[in-house]
């Protein structure tokens, strides 16, 4: 038996008054730690030295909710998002060389890969959503700006092995298979998009509105 299937409990883990927060991030470390795809993903970005490097979004929280719901561990990922920050080059052929580099170090995996580096994003974002997307402090920054505040984690490997997540809103909505809109950006119809796709993917997913 994985650590994963050990994890107690999922109901508490999704009351935020229930548990601390501590042990949701031990909860979703023992989760990622028993997935190999996901452990070859964060070892690799380690081992390529990317300047602040994660793996981010989808590729954990749909593993989560995989494993809290007893689905296959690739059950509606389309990709797994890994980003970094590099804002000593901006073009998109410097980027485009470290998808390659993670492309090579991953084959098995490299059609389910999605590398962006995060200092750039606000050249592109405007043509592309219709809308203008601030200047990005560090990889980290992203997650503030995602459509929901759910989505928002984050995990990489430090040197010494140990595996570091990161939720800038916590995990309580997580574990507890809520999706809560994030207006920090004027995103509705990002967020609709996604939740349709979520709620039929995960039909124990409870989907608050936007409101914003």
């Amino acid at each position: 038996m994985t650590n994963a299937e050990r994890t107690p409990d999922w109901d508490r883990l999704g009351d935020p008054y229930a548990s601390t927060e501590e042990e949701r991030l031990a909860a979703l470390v023992a989760i990622l730690q028993a997935i190999p795809h996901v452990i070859d993903i964060l070892a690799a970005v380690r081992d390529l030295k990317l300047p602040d490097a994660w793996l981010v979004s989808g590729g954990i929280y749909q593993t989560v909710w995989n494993v809290m719901t007893g689905r296959p561990v690739l059950h509606g990922i389309k990709d797994f998002d890994i980003i970094y920050f590099d804002g000593s080059d901006l073009s998109y052929e410097a980027e485009d060389t470290v998808i390659k580099r993670v492309n090579r170090a991953l084959p098995d995996l490299a059609n389910l890969l999605e590398v962006r580096n995060q200092a750039r994003v606000h050249l592109w974002y405007e043509q592309r959503f219709g809308r203008p997307y601030r200047p990005l402090d560090c990889a980290m920054d992203s997650l503030t700006t995602y459509a929901a505040r759910t989505h928002a984690v984050a995990a990489c490997i430090n040197e010494d092995g140990t595996l570091k997540p990161y939720a800038p809103f916590g995990l309580a909505n997580l574990f507890g298979m809520r999706l809560v809109p994030n207006y920090v950006q004027p995103n509705e119809k990002t967020y609709v998009e996604k939740a349709d796709r979520m709620k039929e993917l995960w039909p124990e997913l409870t989907v608050l509105p936007w409101t914003g």
